[in-house]
């Protein structure tokens, strides 16, 4: 059936055609780069002067029952092999085996050992529907194209381990009850395990993706390990509709990475799975995955929120509406004629149509709606929460970075302090100029050129839509206060203690103190006067002291309680300190959620 002929030497290509002396040279550079990538792994490398076996035309087993072990090692077949249906009822090794062409056991069944170790597949590799009831060893292949696992029962261990995948892994629909092993895999393609079920263990640390990994529909019993797996740019958990109790099951990963590659939507229907996916990583101590979990679960939300409010209901919409959306003018037409015997009660049932595709559906679902529209009041309502939840979201990644929220502070301090500063050090030019000495100008430039460059730094390196949040605290640090001070400007400055500086400070004491109960400006009682002096303009240093009033301001945390003056205050120059002093109530409380959030057990200080 075979011609046994030595792996290396001119005298087998004397036997072979053109096309077959084709695959053989391929089939042998394969198995040269697998040696000296074994050598590099410090694995033993495969021997090169075994004979072989050559199959030189097809080779059909189509319902054959083997009775005994099968020993199809050391094989190079140069057609196809046929196997649909066949019984194995011994051990088959099948190692160190090339498969030039297509490889067909759908519906196979191996009752005993399964060995293919270090098997090359060239072409496409068909185990759909098989049976393995007895440990499959598939460690150190390569499938070339597609390997088609899908409807395929594993009673027992299934090892892939080491192996790479060029093609698609197609294991949809599969029972593992044992567990299945992907260590160190590379996977080129996708790896679809969609609706499968796992009674034990998955393994896959230290395996490579470089397009999604597809969970919907999946179920899992036991542990999941992704410990140290590397994801290409854009690569993804996708995990819409995974069936998962964090009190039954586990996921394992590398901390504080594999939140982040976790992938649901839409968020009907997949709120129950986040949750129990971050009861998961809690359990686990393992605070920033999450984390990073809420933070898709109300990026989702906001999705939701704005469908409501911006969406086209497909019960109502005209068909030059629902044609500019995105679908057909067949489908409209066919969305037309179906409402009017029914409503359509939820997006899914654009489905039902035998018009609409799931391409079709996939492009336009974030845009439609099936729900009564909204009344203003309750327009108003959700819009209020998107607006909330928008801000959280860019601020704080809704409380889980709180790295970002300190890059935000950083940059609203300095703004305020600057402001501060020119109202203080530029009140008027005539008919008595009162400025700035050129020194402090120049020191207060400089300080607030750092302090900009490193907040926007911190921002950009830590959100995920970084110009969206700087213009986000652009339109809430710079609008109202320039209109303040443009107003202060255009009306001047003519009242009395012009020359004597609007903050003062507490001289009784210097230390640092938080101070949350404080306010911009001192009381009225005379007494107080006494203990707060204005602070001195012709100190080198006087520039700190307009930063240390804004971080008391926003941060209720400085060096020295600084206020503003009571007497010949202007009311603009009040206005823009009680409008900072509103904003640093706001953010001292996102801050300290942020950090409760983020830091085990600080929760318990905060609020105890």
């Amino acid at each position: 059936m075979g011609l046994r002929a030595p792996l290396y030497g001119e005298a087998v290509y004397s036997l072979l055609s053109e096309e077959e002396q084709a695959q053989f040279k391929r089939n042998l550079g394969r198995l040269s780069q697998l040696n000296q990538f074994a050598r590099s792994r410090f694995m033993p490398p495969e021997p090169t002067d075994q004979p072989i076996f050559l199959f030189r035309k097809p080779l059909r087993l189509v319902g054959t029952h083997f009775k005994g072990p099968v020993e199809a090692s050391d094989i190079f077949f140069l057609d196809r092999v046929e196997g649909k249906g066949a019984l194995f009822s011994r051990e088959v090794n099948g190692s160190d085996t090339h498969y030039s062409q297509n490889l067909d056991l759908v519906g196979a069944t191996f009752e005993q050992e399964v060995q293919f170790r270090n098997t090359l597949f060239f072409d496409q590799a068909q185990f759909s529907q098989a049976q393995f009831q007895a440990s499959a060893n598939f460690r150190g292949g390569e499938f070339q194209e597609t390997a088609d696992f899908s409807q395929t029962v594993f009673q027992k261990d299934a090892h892939f381990n080491r192996v790479e995948w060029r093609g698609n892994a197609n294991f949809t629909q599969t029972t593992w009850r044992g567990s299945a092993s992907f260590v160190d895999d590379t996977f080129l393609q996708s790896l679809l395990f969609k609706d499968a079920r796992f009674e034990n263990s998955l393994l896959l640390r230290q395996a490579q993706f470089s397009q999604p990994v597809n969970l919907q529909g999946a179920s899992l019993l036991g542990q999941a390990d992704f410990g140290d797996t590397q994801f290409i740019p854009g690569a993804y958990i996708d995990v819409s509709g995974f069936e998962f109790n964090a009190d039954q099951a586990e996921i394992l990963g590398s901390p504080g990475q594999i939140g982040q590659y976790f992938s649901a939507s839409p968020l009907p229907g997949n709120e129950t799975l986040l949750r129990n996916l971050v009861r998961n990583f809690r359990r686990l101590e393992q605070i920033p995955d999450a984390n990073q979990i809420e933070y898709t679960t109300e990026r989702l939300r906001l999705r939701e929120l704005r469908k409501r409010l911006l969406g086209i209901n497909i019960n109502t919409a005209s068909r030059l509406k629902l044609t500019q959306i995105g679908f057909s003018p067949i489908q409209a037409r066919a969305i037309a004629a179906t409402r009017i015997q029914h409503p359509f009660l939820s997006a899914v049932d654009l489905l039902n149509l035998e018009s609409v595709d799931l391409g079709t559906y996939t492009k336009v679902r974030d845009r439609i709606v099936t729900e009564a529209p909204l009344t203003w009041v309750k327009r108003f309502q959700v819009g209020s929460a998107w607006s909330r939840l928008e801000l959280l979201l860019l601020l704080s990644h809704y409380g889980t970075n709180f790295g970002l929220a300190f890059g935000v502070g950083i940059v609203a301090i300095a703004l305020f302090g600057l402001m501060f500063w020119g109202v203080d050090r530029y009140r008027r030019r005539t008919p008595t100029a009162i400025v700035s000495p050129l020194g402090e100008a120049v020191w207060m430039l400089s300080s607030f050129t750092v302090l900009i460059l490193v907040g926007i730094g911190v921002v950009v390196h830590t959100a995920d839509r970084p110009w969206l949040t700087l213009t986000c605290l652009g339109l809430v640090t710079i609008p109202t206060p320039m209109g303040l001070l443009i107003w202060l400007y255009r009306q001047g400055r003519y009242h009395d203690l012009m020359e004597i500086s609007y903050f003062v400070e507490d001289g009784s004491m210097r230390q640092l103190r938080f101070l949350i109960a404080r306010l911009p400006i001192i009381p009225k009682f005379p007494f107080f006067r006494d203990r707060y002096t204005p602070i001195l303009l012709d100190r080198r240093w006087n520039w700190l002291n307009y930063y240390d009033f804004s971080l008391n301001n926003w941060l209720k945390f400085g060096f020295n309680d600084i206020r503003l003056r009571d007497q010949h205050l202007p009311g603009i120059v009040a206005a823009l300190a009680w409008y900072q002093w509103s904003l640093g109530v706001l953010y001292i409380t996102l801050l300290l959620w942020t950090l409760s959030r983020t830091i085990p057990g600080l929760n318990l200080l905060l609020y105890f």
